[in-house]
């Protein structure tokens, strides 16, 4: 891993009540960001329809998105703490803007990626400034406010983002573009927020120098990262599996079932995600932990069977047993992580935590997509969760033997 060099606290100081509705404002944005990237799930079985594309075309679409995100959280991953949150922030949610300008006059697959690309450039360089700014409007008397909202907040955009997506596809007029015109609207007017709250940094030098690829987690964060790397990878795999490859499940085992069921596949991943997250935000991160990946086990084996079932009941119970452990994963690693990054560490910590995510979320779902082309939608399911449990299994492991206090 890169060499980490740390800079002191360039944080600066506001008055309360500015920071509460700045802290609003940005858990707002987490949620909005994470709504967008999850909002085309319940479309892409229109698109499908429409433009007659492969399962392989589908993981390649979404699998487009995390890539680009990763590049961006790699390359402009702590800009943020080079020029500022706000002027980084307000302008990657332009950008944002831009992408669903992009989504909703889409016209074939290549114009889809295009969308994809430029949505996960943007998401890249505002989550990072976003969630480092949670951290720096946090309350002094709510320590760890910002923590937990850093786990919960970017599942229940998720959620929202499916279930509002999934109502407008059933039931607006112009289902492809509804959705993205509503966001364009609330993009811009976070933008308009973000550039009228209070500055948190004081730029400094060197941003040009911080565009170059490297990782830059806190060193002191760097053992706690070592021990839920397999978690993460389990966790954020399976995510990724429900978010692309879900529908298409559903369609397996009821295809005679109303459109927006396979929608609601992610949503019921992500909902339990945000439930589990928030209610095991007073436990111990390692009780937190252990309990997320031994859900994640039942989980994956639910949604294995449910093709041989044909029961759409183990299908979704399946998912909210993996979304809970999905949650209670995310929410455990960010409370072991974020507490030992300085402040100018910590858009860089959870770029880092980012880029781990994005990878496990991305690269298994495209192989998924090649053994779904290849051998069938229900052999890439028993491959995909056979390989989850076992990296969940090793996790267990290995989080096992942190101190009962951890």
């Amino acid at each position: 891993m890169p060499s980490v060099t740390v800079r002191p606290s360039r944080s600066l100081r506001l008055p309360a009540p500015g920071r509460r509705g700045a802290f609003s404002l940005h858990a707002s944005v987490l949620v909005a960001l994470l709504a967008a990237s999850s909002a085309p799930t319940p479309v892409y079985a229109l698109y499908q329809a429409a433009w007659h594309f492969s399962a392989m075309t589908l993981t390649v679409v979404f699998s487009a998105y995390a890539l680009a995100l990763l590049v961006a959280l790699l390359t402009a991953g702590t800009l943020s703490d080079h020029l500022g949150r706000r002027p980084v922030l307000a302008g990657a949610l332009l950008v944002q803007g831009v992408a669903m300008i992009a989504f909703a006059t889409a016209e074939g697959v290549p114009a889809l990626i295009a969308a994809r690309i430029l949505q996960g450039l943007a998401t890249g360089v505002a989550t990072s400034a976003a969630g480092a700014a949670l951290l720096d409007f946090e309350d002094p008397d709510r320590p760890g406010r910002a923590t937990v909202a850093n786990g919960i907040t970017p599942v229940a955009g998720m959620a929202a983002g499916v279930l509002a997506a999934t109502a407008l596809v059933q039931y607006a007029p112009a289902p492809t573009r509804t959705v993205y015109l509503l966001l364009i609207l609330l993009f811009a007017a976070q933008a308009g927020a973000v550039l009228l709250t209070g500055e948190t940094v004081r730029p400094t030098a060197g941003a040009l120098r911080s565009l170059r690829p490297t990782i830059r987690l806190a060193p002191a964060a760097r053992p706690a990262m070592a021990v839920a790397a397999p978690g993460i990878v389990a966790a954020w795999a399976l995510g990724g599996f429900y978010s692309s490859l879900g529908p298409s499940l559903a369609r397996l085992i009821a295809p005679h079932a109303a459109p927006a069921t396979g929608g609601l596949v992610f949503f019921t991943l992500t909902a339990a995600a945000g439930l589990a997250g928030h209610g095991a935000r007073s436990l111990l991160a390692r009780t937190v932990s252990l309990a997320g990946s031994a859900l994640l086990i039942p989980g994956a084996l639910l949604t294995l069977s449910s093709p041989q079932l044909h029961s759409l009941a183990a299908l979704f119970t399946g998912t909210a047993l993996a979304g809970a452990g999905f949650g209670a994963v995310t929410q455990s690693t960010l409370r072991l992580l974020l507490p030992a990054a300085a402040p100018a560490e910590r858009a860089g910590t959870l770029a880092a935590y980012y880029v781990l995510s994005y990878l496990a979320m991305s690269i298994p779902t495209v192989l998924a997509g090649l053994l779904t082309n290849v051998y069938g939608l229900q052999t890439a399911v028993v491959v995909y969760a056979t390989t989850v449990i076992a990296l969940t299994l090793y996790s267990l492991a290995r989080t096992a033997r942190l101190p009962r206090t951890a």
